[in-house]
């Protein structure tokens, strides 16, 4: 049995992951987030720890990860780098070395054409933490899996491919649930994507931005 934290758990994509580990695996979860009443669900579930803290607080989030196996990071937000070098700094202070974490397409400047011009222009406030956390993990020593999904949506569908972080990013848009099941592969199969910037598109989606915009 594998003991996952999930940091930024009351996330959409986090909801879907934790779902998806509580229904098809015996694991057991650390469910780490702010006001953790949110996810009241859960609090009589023997498999489950909700821990309600600030990711910034490394001290409170070290002690939280302390019995975990496994690091998922769905957190986010203009301030992102800053959040991932506490995750890094209580990882590295409780001996854990494997993180999963969600960034962002274009966090490596890999977009081509006019879609890559478009998502600079649409995240430009959120794009510098990307690209600084990545930098992060990267020298951290940690093994690690960058999670790069293209615009989010809600269908109901696991339709994706992949690209890596040497290859233009392809495609537009990725369904949550697509980007849940990867995540649920690479935590539930660990020695997979070690040290892999992985891009997830749904096939046969490219243009110059997403279709609904």
């Amino acid at each position: 049995m594998t003991k996952i934290m999930i940091v930024g758990a009351y996330g959409a994509m986090a909801q879907l992951v934790t779902e998806k580990l509580l229904k098809e695996t015996d694991n057991e979860l650390i469910l780490f987030l702010r006001q953790a009443e949110r996810l009241a669900q859960y609090q009589d579930n023997p498999r489950v720890q909700l821990v309600d803290g600030d990711v910034l607080a490394t001290d409170q989030l070290a002690t939280a990860m302390a019995p975990a196996d496994l690091v998922y990071s769905n957190l986010g937000g203009v301030d992102l780098a800053e959040q991932i070098a506490s995750v890094i700094k209580a990882m590295q202070q409780t001996g854990k070395t494997r993180l999963v974490y969600i960034s962002s397409l274009g966090a490596h400047h890999e977009v081509p054409g006019k879609y890559g011009e478009w998502n600079e222009q649409a995240i430009h406030d959120y794009l510098p933490g990307f690209r600084a956390a990545a930098k992060l993990v990267a020298a951290s020593g940690l093994t690690y899996t960058e999670v790069r999904p293209a615009w989010l949506t809600n269908n109901d569908e696991v339709d994706y491919e992949t690209t890596q972080v040497d290859e233009p990013f392809k495609g537009t848009e990725v369904s949550r649930k697509s980007v849940a099941d990867f995540v649920f592969n690479v935590l539930t199969q660990p020695d997979t994507h070690r040290n892999e910037s992985v891009g997830l598109n749904k096939p046969n989606t490219d243009g110059d931005k997403p279709s609904w915009m």
